[in-house]
């Protein structure tokens, strides 16, 4: 799909600069890191699992919350903190985090919990944590599985998270799509169709430890993808302090 019209389809009638972010999973020394490093930005979206993992689930809601335009949905583990669905969905180590966050979590991070929506419509912008075609378990790992959920969405881009993975989906009108695994620093525009994951603040899954995040130009309609390096000893040290189970603690350091 050719033309020169997405980037003026896309911008707002001001300049903003949005910082994407997704999985924090409760890391508050690397949202922190995150937001110190974005420098100056006008809103913030959050693909969902706020909570999960880590040692933080108050103070990362906490400081979401304070953030300029937030716009946030939910993710599984959110969904799970809030009963809505079976642990017995989970791995055991999971399940175990999400029983001890859910001892842990204020009323205030509760109540904003649960007015999250599944899905969001903003502009020419689909947000799904999972993929639109199911939004809060689907993984949009494969080349299959992106051309499947092509159908799902009706705007020019979908942002998901959930895999943990920096990746981007091209659609393709002749055959699968383009996938795309940015680095740090690498800078992406393009008029067709695509699926977007940003990759996970705090819990890294593509074997680089460091928080990964996105910038959007909407004037330039460029997508940057960025890392940014955090303590890691001092949160594993939380998450053991807990009693949280340790894998969740030791695959921090390789990202995986």
């Amino acid at each position: 799909m050719k033309g020169g019209s997405g980037a003026s389809r896309l911008a707002s009638l001001k300049p903003l600069r949005t910082l994407i972010v997704s999985d924090i999973h409760a890391n508050l020394t690397a949202f922190e890191a995150v937001l110190f490093d974005a420098g100056n930005f006008d809103r913030v979206w959050c693909l969902g699992d706020v909570v999960g993992y880590g040692p933080d689930p108050n103070e990362c809601i906490s400081l979401l919350r304070q953030q300029p335009g937030v716009r946030c949905i939910m993710g599984n583990h959110d969904a799970a903190l809030m009963g809505y669905i079976d642990l017995r969905t989970f791995n055991d180590q999971a399940a175990k985090a999400v029983i001890i966050q859910s001892e842990l979590l204020t009323q205030e991070s509760r109540d904003f919990l649960e007015l999250l929506d599944i899905m969001i419509e903003e502009g020419e912008i689909t947000f799904a944590h999972g993929s639109p075609r199911d939004p809060i378990w689907e993984y949009v790992v494969s080349s299959r599985i992106a051309n499947d959920n092509f159908a799902a969405f009706r705007t020019r881009v979908c942002l998901v998270g959930h895999s943990h993975i920096p990746s981007i989906f091209v659609e393709n009108p002749h055959g699968r799509p383009t996938i795309l695994t940015p680095q740090n620093a690498d800078r992406w525009r393009s008029d067709q169709r695509f699926i977007l994951n940003p990759g996970s603040v705090g819990q890294p899954r593509d074997r680089n430890p460091k928080a990964a995040y996105v910038i959007w130009d909407d004037e330039e309609d460029t997508w940057l993808f960025k890392r940014v390096a955090y303590d890691v000893e001092s949160v594993k040290q939380r998450i053991l302090g807990l009693g949280i189970p340790s894998r969740h603690a030791s695959r921090l350091s390789q990202g995986v």
